[in-house]
């Protein structure tokens, strides 16, 4: 099943302050953190120990725009994501919710 949220990203996150001054952009791990927990409240699945297989940033985000993070359980049990705006790729990758280190 596919689930689609909407991440809210504020724009005056104290992140963007130290993230490029002058030219923010929205810092890859504030972006892992909203998909995150959004992704542990759509599945019910706890993330007090999970294993991130992949992240791939594609595009900067700057503070301000809407982004959806889609979501998807796959038959191995990985939950595979993409963070959008509008329709533009800004991060992709794979979590496996239940892993140890």
């Amino acid at each position: 099943m596919i689930t689609r949220t909407a991440l809210p990203i504020d724009p005056q996150h104290p992140a963007f302050a130290g993230h490029f001054p002058g030219a923010p952009i929205v810092p890859g791990v504030v972006l892992l953190d909203e998909a995150l927990h959004a992704i542990a409240c759509a599945t019910g699945l706890p993330l007090d120990a999970c294993e991130l297989r992949a992240v791939k940033f594609l595009s900067p985000l700057t503070p301000g725009v809407a982004v959806e993070l889609v979501s998807e359980v796959q038959a191995n049990g990985a939950i595979r994501f993409e963070i959008l705006a509008d329709q533009r790729k800004i991060a992709t990758g794979s979590v496996l919710i239940g892993k140890t280190a």
